[in-house]
């Protein structure tokens, strides 16, 4: 048994201070499994890996009641963690309020009606 299961053990009964000692452990193949993720990812994104492994961290110890069954299941788990935040990012960016599906328009070729504002109020009061 690895120490990864022995301390993923010691989370499922409670341990508090075991994720802490989790952590160090996992990082690296964390870094590199979120590199692996990004390398995937369109250019322009403006997540980093590092900040990838630490939101997909809080979503995977966020949770008390979360089990794992070992070592596999916790890198599993955390590479669905991280597709789900670039799926999610990825949405958030192309959504309406962000401008996702607008175009620019050059005002050049804009024909905008309008009244002289000077007439619009004279007509108004008379």
């Amino acid at each position: 048994m690895s120490e990864v299961t022995r301390i993923l053990d010691r989370i499922e009964q409670g341990d508090a201070h075991a994720a802490e000692e989790l952590l160090p452990l996992v990082y690296e193949e964390l870094r590199r499994l979120a590199a692996a993720r990004m390398a995937s990812e369109p250019p322009g994104q403006t997540l980093q890996a590092t900040a990838l492994v630490h939101e997909a961290w809080l979503r995977l110890t966020g949770s008390p009641e979360v089990e794992w069954n070992g070592r596999a299941h916790f890198f599993g788990a955390a590479s669905e963690a991280m597709r789900r935040i670039l799926v999610d990012r990825a949405r958030k960016k192309a959504g309406q309020r962000h401008g996702g599906g607008l175009q620019r328009v050059d005002l050049s070729h804009v024909t905008v009606a309008a009244e002289d504002s000077c007439n619009a109020a004279r007509n108004f009061t008379n």
